[in-house]
């Protein structure tokens, strides 16, 4: 008799939550039917993003904030998104040493995860994988992002609180200038602040959170600038303290609700986008058409803008029988 997992974490089997993630990383169907179980029992669970660029202590952050909250008595999940092994595909940073004694902690659960390509830290099963953790029973989930380049913004979508990390010395100073990584932010976090040019660094992002401020009159939230020496456990409970601030603005103002509104439709028609092109592109590569609809545009006898108009036509033209078939 097959194990329902699903079952099996809503009793509280870490077992099963670490097949259910694998099924979910690899995109196996038998996911799918666990997690249509497990959705009715999310959306308790809070979301915190910490994201920056490399070399800012983001895991030894995490490490200490966790420790923070388990004080007050919540349960963690933590995701530590890790760029891929060029040659397996797994994640090669190894969160979960770094954390090691944290996972002596019953009611903490880490989990690392491969980018597998999706430079920026957000792999393509995350929001899967907080819902697995809410359904769990965490009360609060950290995500922490690999924080290479733009896509980093990407942990806005996701997280209900987001942190940036910057350091003093690792020209964040510059970094913090840029407008897409300065409104991703809903508290910064200058770590490593007992290093020489912390104080100019936390003026520099202070100026710039005021001048925003200013700028844009309907921005209720004024992000809150923090400092911390995460390595020496320094300013931890203030950024914690500073999330939860956030957190209860939120709720106050009912903006949880709206962003959590605007998420699930993003997610939905993530899914819904992802399924199509599953479909398609199954279809397409069994039939051999894929094949021939490349070799004609190589030899340019077709073009691959009417290519994909004529394949999507022809998708959106099948019988509802012959789709469900495929």
């Amino acid at each position: 008799m097959a194990t329902d997992h699903a079952k099996q974490i809503l009793e509280g089997s870490p077992r099963s939550v670490a097949r259910l993630i694998t099924w979910l990383e690899d995109e196996d169907r038998r996911a799918y039917k666990c997690m249509e179980k497990l959705y009715p029992h999310t959306g308790k669970a809070y979301i915190i993003g910490i994201t920056g660029s490399p070399g800012a202590g983001k895991s030894t952050l995490t490490d200490k904030l966790v420790r923070a909250i388990r004080k007050q008595g919540h349960t963690v999940g933590i995701i530590a998104v890790d760029p891929s092994s060029p040659f397996t595909g797994g994640a090669i940073l190894g969160d979960r040493v770094r954390m090691s004694e944290l996972n002596e902690d019953p009611e903490v659960y880490i989990r690392s995860m491969a980018t597998r390509g999706f430079l920026g830290g957000m792999a393509k099963a995350t929001s899967d994988v907080v819902k697995v953790f809410d359904a769990f029973g965490k009360d609060i989930v950290i995500i922490e992002t690999v924080g290479v380049g733009q896509d980093e913004v990407d942990i806005i979508g996701i997280a209900d609180t987001t942190c940036l990390v910057l350091v003093p010395g690792l020209g964040d100073g510059i970094q913090s200038m840029k407008a897409g990584v300065m409104e991703i932010a809903d508290v910064f976090v200058i770590n490593k602040a007992d290093r020489p040019g912390a104080d100019q660094l936390w003026a520099e992002v202070t100026y710039r959170v005021e001048q925003d401020t200013h700028i844009k009159q309907q921005r209720d939230w004024t992000p809150i600038v923090t400092k911390t020496v995460a390595v020496d456990d320094e300013g931890i409970d203030g950024l914690w303290e500073a999330i939860q601030r956030h957190r209860q603005y939120l709720e106050e103002s009912g903006k949880l609700t709206e962003k959590r509104r605007v998420r699930t439709s993003q997610e939905t028609l993530r899914m819904i986008h992802n399924e199509l092109f599953r479909l398609v592109r199954e279809q397409l590569e069994s039939s051999g058409q894929l094949d021939r609809y490349v070799q004609q545009i190589l030899d340019h006898r077709r073009d691959p803008y009417s290519v994909m108009r004529e394949i999507v036509n022809n998708w959106l033209s099948i019988p509802k029988e012959q789709k469900e078939a495929s």
